[in-house]
């Protein structure tokens, strides 16, 4: 089992005791919740949509027996999965590396598989998204959840090369629209952005991510730790307003942030000072941690107008 990315600072904030119940909200290859189970004496209650998850969780189950519960859905739905108050929840946001490394799930560029991107394995795939969709939604969905700045073009050649079946010919369509910088120094590919906007689309993960957090605060208790550790500017926009606005640091709603009502006091305190980002010998060790940053906060009396 991998070790999950920015373990050591998480499990600082999180401070593991005995008796207490936590959330893993993002259980991929289960990381966390072997952490915290093997930290103290603690019940763990942990959520993934990937059915692929399942034999994972069972085979946590077979060690920890009942300190260990596992829930298949959807994080942003955790105020219905999870029937009791809990003293901690932590969200690992975005594609695990499970789903990364298995090319028939369809999420990388680097392993040819078939266009799917879905968690969930459930709903519209990439394919289906990319193949019907007009140029303009496809555009759009590359700029907004990309931040694909060349998107009307990549969008242009993606529907002059229908039908895509394959990573490789999404990956390609980008390549021939906007060149292809692959191995080059201190470059990422340049497929990387447009990839990540048809992902976060296809599974609503900003969506799911604005919900998740705003009722994660209605089943922590008072005290209870939030913590979440993201991987790109869009989702760390949403943590960052989301804390701020909720610690009573934030007076104007951003765009991006579900509407919310305002408290007479502070829902949370901040835990840490802006965001904590690993430390260099574990980025050095895990290219993938590089764009990891972790936000915490601890649960308030909540004081409704």
């Amino acid at each position: 089992m991998h070790k999950p990315v920015m373990l050591d600072e998480v499990l600082h904030y999180l401070q593991p005791r005995d008796g207490e119940v936590y959330v893993d909200a993002t259980f991929g290859a289960g990381g966390y919740t072997k952490a915290f189970l093997e930290a103290a004496n603690c019940k763990v209650i942990s959520i993934d949509q990937d059915p692929n998850a399942i034999p994972l969780a069972d085979a946590i189950k077979a060690d920890f027996a009942e300190r260990f519960e596992f829930v298949e859905g959807n994080f942003g739905d955790i105020a219905r999965l999870i029937k009791e108050p809990v003293d901690a929840i932590i969200f690992d946001i975005g594609v695990s590396s499970m789903q990364l490394d298995e090319a028939i799930r369809g999420f990388s560029f680097k392993r040819t598989g078939p266009l799917d991107m879905r968690m969930s394995q459930e709903g519209l795939s990439a394919a289906d998204f990319l193949n019907k969709a007009d140029e303009k939604q496809i555009a759009d969905v590359i700029f907004k959840y990309g931040e694909e700045r060349k998107s009307r073009a990549v969008a242009a050649e993606i529907v002059k090369s229908r039908p895509l079946a394959t990573t490789a010919d999404l990956a390609n369509a980008v390549h021939r629209a906007i060149g292809n910088t692959t191995g080059k120094a201190g470059k990422t590919d340049s497929a990387t952005k447009t990839f990540q906007g048809v992902r976060i689309f296809i599974n609503s993960e900003l969506e799911n991510l604005q919900k998740g957090l705003k009722s994660a605060l209605e089943i922590l208790k008072k005290g209870g730790r939030l913590i979440v550790v993201s991987f790109h500017s869009l989702e760390d926009r949403i943590v960052k307003l989301f804390l701020q606005e909720k610690s009573g640091a934030l007076q104007t709603i951003n765009r991006h942030m579900i509407q919310t009502t305002t408290y007479a006091m502070p829902e949370v305190n901040l835990l840490s000072k802006g965001a904590v980002k690993p430390s260099e010998q574990e980025t050095a060790e895990n290219p993938r941690a590089r764009s990891a940053k972790l936000r915490a906060a601890i649960k308030q009396e909540v004081c409704h107008e």
